[in-house]
């Protein structure tokens, strides 16, 4: 009982699962079950990426990290720091929900409650995790599409001091550095990290219109990460997180430059937890508090093309209070590695907002408070058989509660080298404090009484190692078939002045994959994402959602200190639905339209020249490609970045 009393004297807060994932091995995840569970018996299509794949594909954004994986769609409007949505499995960018160390992070002053992909780098990320499909039964609101979980660097458990670092310079005036030391010191351990990046960008309006003035859009970009560890004695554990991010950025109004548009977007991240083992490591329970504040300006002055000007006030807070656990069970016959996780969620969110110009203005001053319980069991059967199955409620103030459940197996056929896996799951998405309470002067007035957004999905998907030329794993051709209908999507009602519960939509599609290994230096993977994605009111196709998603990846390493990194990006035609506007002869007309296709190639080159140091060249959009992922935004131009990192 010390340790129980060791740890409730701390009185600090984090949940059991998260906390663990910090000393999971690399091939272990904890993203998919709340457990650290090896990635093979996870129940759903999940994707790691790495600090290696980081590094060795120069991922410099999450966006950049996250163009390859299958089922997934990043639509950026612009280059660093405007808004870029990520559209998993073809459902809105509302239906995602991101963590940083199993805490969320999507905004609660953003009008939709999506989550923008254009701002987060990563230098203290130690490894990405996603995970698509419903997973509200694990998270709650918005993991309709899935989760994606940002891990930060952990500190080595035999060094005192460990530097790192890197530093870049490129095209259109770019400039990119980072330091930062982690180390253990006997029963504490720490990590501090700084990164800064500068660029000039380039312009984002397409070139098509004839008023686009050729203006850049530049960033400029600190963070800054700190954390310190305290492990009294094996199995207990205390922990706080401090974090912080600002951005600067051009912006555009897209069909025409806007050279005095331009952002602020900054955020605060906290977090106090800890975990103890109890009943000789049978009972893990941990607490953690957290709160995120985000806040976001824009400025839109005068210029030659628009005598406009507006200044745009957004700021959200979130504080969370997780109590978690995990129990080992006994074996049962045929079962085993049983586990029973359950847990409580607390979280409180607001939003103030003050946007427009004149004639109106939008404001929002608004808060609500959700609380969720979950439990989740999961078995193996006769060594090759994962069985897990979860259930959550959640209540928030002011609307219907939400109960989801997720049930998923996984069985490994080894006679084979084949493992076949399915799920099925429910997911919802509360309306955002906008939705509820938004009001846009005599003209808009948001519904408290909207109904969260559900769906019901399921998947089912296998992968096989094949033999050949002395190679165990010569191929792995692997498929995921996904299909979910969401109902009570809230979109705007026949006047437009207000938002209902109105839409639904079905969605399914596969994940084809083949990834060839004919040498120890040559790896190839192949990614075909097929979405059939359509409004189940019209039968008209979801705006945003292309049909078809290849991407191409390699790592060549032809000699023993040398990595090649090549990526193929191609996304079929897309329909926009929203917005399509075009200029001739000097006038414009909006329509709705298809965005064509368009193919991008990247370029990642590492020397390791010295043990501890290596060279690197970045090398973006090779062909210079005017491609527009959304329409009006083209394709940043072509960049290459040189530099060198460090680790000592």
């Amino acid at each position: 009982m010390r340790r129980l009393s060791l740890f409730l004297a701390s009185g600090l807060a984090a949940l059991a699962s998260p906390a663990l994932a910090q000393t999971a091995i690399p091939d272990t995840i904890v993203t998919g079950t709340r457990v650290p569970t090896p990635a093979e018996r996870v129940p759903a299509a999940t994707t790691v990426i790495t600090r290696q794949d980081i590094e060795e594909r120069g991922y410099q954004s999450l966006s950049e990290a996250l163009v390859s994986v299958p089922g997934l769609r990043i639509v950026p409007t612009g280059g660093l720091g405007s808004q870029t949505s990520v559209f998993l499995r073809g459902n809105s960018s509302r239906a995602v929900l991101v963590l940083l160390d199993g805490v969320p992070l999507n905004d609660p002053a953003e009008a939709n409650g999506a989550f923008n992909f254009g701002n987060e780098l990563l230098f203290d990320v130690e490894r990405i995790e996603v995970l698509r499909g419903p997973t509200s039964a694990l998270y709650g609101s918005q993991a309709i599409g899935g989760v994606i979980n940002l891990v930060t660097r952990r500190a080595p458990p035999d060094r005192a001091v460990q530097p790192y670092g890197e530093l870049a310079g490129g095209t259109q005036r770019t400039l990119r550095g980072g330091l930062g030391a982690t180390g253990t010191v006997g029963q504490f351990d720490y990590l501090l990290s700084g990164q800064s990046l500068s660029t000039e960008g380039s312009n984002a309006t397409a070139p098509r219109f004839q008023r686009s003035l050729g203006e850049r859009d530049g960033f400029r970009g600190g963070f800054g990460t700190a954390r310190l560890g305290w492990t009294p004695e094996a199995g207990t554990r205390v922990e706080g997180l401090l974090r912080w991010r600002q951005t600067n950025f051009g912006l555009d109004s897209i069909p025409r430059d806007d050279p005095n548009y331009s952002g602020e977007d900054r955020r605060y991240y906290g977090q106090l937890r800890g975990e103890t083992r109890l009943f000789d490591g049978l009972w893990t329970t941990g607490l953690r508090i957290a709160a995120t504040e985000d806040r976001r300006l824009y400025s839109n002055l005068p210029d030659q093309l628009s005598a406009a000007s507006t200044r745009d006030y957004y700021r959200g807070r979130r504080t969370t209070l997780d109590w978690g656990n995990t129990v080992r069970l006994p074996s049962a016959g045929f079962l085993d590695e049983g586990v029973f996780a359950f847990g409580i969620t607390h979280i409180g969110e607001e939003s103030t907002t003050r946007s427009g110009g004149a004639g109106f203005q939008t404001l929002v001053d608004a808060s609500q408070h959700s609380t969720g319980g979950y439990a989740t069991l999961q078995y193996r059967a006769f060594q090759r058989l994962d069985l897990t199955a979860g259930l959550r409620h959640d209540a928030t103030t002011g609307f219907t509660d939400a109960t989801t459940w997720r049930l998923g197996a996984v069985l490994a056929v080894p006679e084979l080298a084949s493992r076949v896996r399915v799920s099925a799951g429910t997911g919802y998405a509360a309306p955002s404090l906008y939705q509820r309470f938004g009001v846009i002067t005599g003209f808009f007035r948001g519904n408290p009484d909207l109904r969260p957004e559900r769906s019901v999905g399921w998947e089912i998907g296998s992968e096989t190692d094949i033999p050949g030329f002395g190679r165990p794993n010569l191929l792995t051709p692997s498929f995921t078939y996904f299909q979910s209908r969401v109902r009570d999507l809230i979109n705007y009602n026949g006047g437009f002045n207000t938002l209902v519960n109105v839409d639904r939509a079905r969605i399914h599609g596969a994940e084809l994959g083949l990834t060839l290994r004919p040498a120890t230096w040559f790896e190839t993977t192949a990614a075909w994402t097929i979405t059939e994605a359509f409004d189940a009111t019209t039968d008209q196709r979801l705006a945003r959602r292309p049909e078809h998603v290849v991407s191409i990846t390699a790592r060549v390493a032809p000699l023993p200190k040398v990595v090649i990194a090549p990526t193929v990006l191609f996304t079929g035609r897309s329909p926009e639905a929203a917005f399509a506007s075009y200029q001739n002869n000097g006038s414009s007309y909006a329509y709705a339209r298809s965005n064509p296709a368009g193919t991008v190639v990247n370029l990642t080159a590492t020397w390791q020249a010295f043990e501890q140091a290596a060279v690197f060249l970045e090398a973006r959009n090779l062909g210079n490609s005017r491609w527009e992922p959304a329409n009006g935004f083209v394709t940043p131009g072509r960049s290459v970045l040189v530099g060198t990192r460090f680790a000592l």
